[in-house]
């Protein structure tokens, strides 16, 4: 939602201008990661900080490391926003995905240019294309995820926070 981005792209500008900051973590709420984009919003944003592309730019454009803690899904939008951060740690539970292609969209914040860099571009096309929904256990063994967890998901974001 607007509200969401909102919060993440404020959080973002608060972390970088302070200096005590050293890492950002982004998280869901109640066990959720992101279901993804709410799909009322697929009409023109009314600006261009509304759009999910250019606030997962400032994630990957953040001077700090910037970890997501996925737990429950990320899916679509929220999959994308996990990639635009540079180190992602999933609860063993976690599941991942692109299905709006089963909507017949196409990922629309860069995820089909991200995920293939990432993982290489038989995966990635194999996920795109399907839309399937994928678990923690194989994020990781695809080089999605740096690290699964079955405890405390933000604890072990941070932990790896600190480590970087």
């Amino acid at each position: 939602s607007a509200a969401v981005l909102q919060s993440i792209e404020d959080g973002l500008k608060q972390a970088e201008a302070n200096p005590s900051v050293k890492a950002v973590m982004i998280c869901g709420d109640n066990g959720k990661f992101s279901a993804g984009a709410d799909i009322q919003g697929f009409s023109a944003p009314t600006r261009p900080s509304d759009a999910l592309g250019y606030i997962i730019s400032l994630i990957e454009r953040s001077e700090k490391p910037v970890v997501a803690a996925i737990e429950g899904i990320a899916l679509g939008g929220g999959l994308e926003v996990a990639l635009g951060c540079h180190y992602r740690v999933a609860h063993v539970k976690a599941r991942m995905g692109l299905p709006e292609v089963t909507l017949g969209l196409i990922p629309g914040a860069e995820g089909t240019q991200r995920l293939p860099r990432l993982i290489g571009v038989p995966d990635a096309l194999d996920i795109i294309t399907t839309g399937r929904h994928i678990s923690a256990i194989e994020a990781l063994k695809l080089g999605l995820v740096d690290e699964v967890v079955e405890e405390n998901t933000t604890a072990a974001a941070i932990r790896l926070a600190n480590k970087v």
